[in-house]
């Protein structure tokens, strides 16, 4: 399995925005994504950090349904 990049937070909106995933609101440091604007799903909020950390990128990949490989490919 390979390592999770380090990356930052408008990159990773970037890639799930590839997925179809939506941007709904931004407020302060935060932007939250709904996939194909369905409201009934999961949303996923994302900090506009410069680099996220490890933990809190593999929870929003988990949220997304995605494996590192899928991720790493987009």
């Amino acid at each position: 399995m390979p390592k999770l990049p380090i990356i930052s937070g408008k990159e990773t909106i970037k890639k799930l925005e590839k997925l179809g995933y939506v941007v709904v609101r931004k407020k302060g440091s935060h932007v939250r994504l709904h996939q194909n604007e369905d409201l009934k799903l999961k949303p996923i909020t994302i900090p506009l950090h410069k680099s996220l950390k490890f933990g809190l990128l593999h929870h929003i990949l988990k949220d997304a349904n995605l494996t590192i490989e899928d991720f790493i490919k987009l």
